[in-house]
């Protein structure tokens, strides 16, 4: 499976901004793909999963404020992010699993494919 995010960019606290994660070379429908986030000097952290069935998970910090959703007609995952904050600039990693399992949704070891990043910057 690889994985192809694009979206970022450069824009101002309270605006808005959609990634998107295109998969190709396997069966998209059956994966769970996620959003990470990984901030100069901070470790790779979760930010919120689709499950092949639709089920969601996201971490606290962005509840509310982002959205994933699924294409699975286009292969493509996309992370929505509303009311940005200066605390969202990040690099924003889209992961893959086939095998995933619930408990470790957030886990970043659970995901066998990556994406290149897509970094986001928010000014305030």
């Amino acid at each position: 499976v690889q994985l192809q995010a694009c979206g970022g960019g450069l824009v101002q606290t309270g605006d808005s901004l959609r990634l998107s994660c295109a998969a190709s070379g396997g069966t998209f429908s059956r994966l769970t793909v996620g959003w990470f986030r990984q901030a100069p000097g901070k470790e790779r952290e979760f930010v919120a999963t689709i499950r092949w069935n639709r089920h969601i998970l996201y971490d606290d910090s962005v509840k509310g404020r982002f959205t994933i959703s699924r294409d699975n007609a286009k292969n493509t995952v996309y992370l929505q992010m509303n009311s940005l904050k200066a605390e969202d600039t990040a690099v924003y990693y889209c992961a893959a699993s086939s095998t995933i399992i619930s408990s470790e949704l957030s886990n970043r070891r659970g995901y066998g494919y990556w994406g290149q990043g897509t970094q986001v910057t928010v000014s305030s």
